[in-house]
């Protein structure tokens, strides 16, 4: 799974990979992201296997956007 787009809307993160699938997850369900500037969240490294923000200490495994 690789990683071609993460964006924000004021409800849900979104994750779209390189085969076209798109994920999502509720910001509420991660109040540090959730409360977070826009500059914040956008302010993220990759890793093989997720989204770290270093400055909120806040990490989000790239599998956890296709779990139904």
């Amino acid at each position: 799974m690789k990683p071609k787009k993460i964006w924000f809307d004021k409800e849900r993160i979104y994750l779209k990979i390189n085969d076209g699938q798109i994920g999502s997850l509720m910001l509420k369900d991660f109040p540090l992201l959730y409360n977070a500037t826009d500059k914040q969240k956008n302010k993220y490294t990759l890793s093989p296997f997720g989204i770290h923000w270093k400055h909120l200490d806040e990490d989000l495994c790239f599998d956890g956007f296709f779990y139904k």
